[in-house]
């Protein structure tokens, strides 16, 4: 025997209800969006970066979260080159990935120079916990590099204020610890790349779990200058060829 379909009568107030749910309220927001017109959202680019803004701060000054680095002020093409290799697959972080799938290049170039034209002030440096002597060999390998491992100093291409160089240097100073030990981290194992020839990768290959963290921690523990700005494009003669500089 099948079963039997038992109906019930709908009452006067549930038939248009259920009416709505099956047919859909397009009309009925329609019209009442008719009576009480709805502000549009500004079309600028300030409005267009709130999905960048919501981890990176307000003026993209970086957040209190680890792994949300600050934007502000880095050259415009540095900050176009990792859209760039969000984009492409170069570095990946699934929500960055996401977010900048469909953009063009005229995008990104727009998104990047929004940023490096920003100038949130810099956070108060980090109070290191870590060993004198780990800080020690940090500042060593920041400052003059290790000869014996091939290490250039990070200064001599970041420069000596650390605040990097145009047109694609970023600058190292108020980033935390943990993010720095990251991006080098992922430059070791090959989960980040960048445009060949990959300088960092490099680089980071000839560093130690040890000299890595030594690294972090002592940038992580520098005040930024009072002209953050970085270098001149050419005012440095780096030490290696990298695929992320004009050649």
């Amino acid at each position: 025997m099948s079963p039997r379909r038992i109906s019930r009568p709908l009452n006067t107030l549930a038939a248009p209800l259920l009416a709505a749910f099956l047919f859909g309220t397009t009309g009925i927001l329609s019209a009442a969006s008719a009576q009480t017109p709805q502000p549009k959202a500004p079309d600028t680019i300030a409005a267009r970066v709130q999905g960048c803004t919501a981890c990176h701060g307000t003026h993209g000054q970086g957040t209190d979260n680890d792994y949300f680095p600050r934007l502000a002020g880095k050259p415009a093409e540095y900050l176009y080159n990792q859209l760039m290799n969000f984009r492409e697959g170069r570095r990946k972080y699934p929500p960055m990935n996401y977010l900048v799938t469909y953009l063009s290049d005229d995008y990104l170039h727009e998104i990047a120079t929004y940023f490096s034209q920003q100038r949130p002030p810099y956070p108060p440096p980090s109070k290191s916990a870590v060993a004198e002597s780990t800080l020690k060999r940090g500042r060593e390998i920041v400052l003059h590099g290790d000869p014996a491992k091939q290490v250039p100093a990070c200064a001599a291409c970041h420069g000596a204020k650390l605040t990097g160089m145009e047109p694609a240097i970023p600058g190292l100073v108020g980033l935390h610890s943990d993010y720095i030990s990251a991006q080098i981290g992922a430059w070791r194992s090959g989960s980040r790349h960048a445009k060949a020839p990959d300088c960092m990768h490099e680089i980071a290959t000839r560093l130690t779990d040890d000299d890595v963290n030594s690294v972090a921690a002592w940038l992580s523990t520098q005040s930024a200058p009072q002209n953050p700005v970085p270098a001149p494009a050419g005012s440095l003669k780096t030490p290696l060829a990298c695929g992320s500089e004009p050649q």
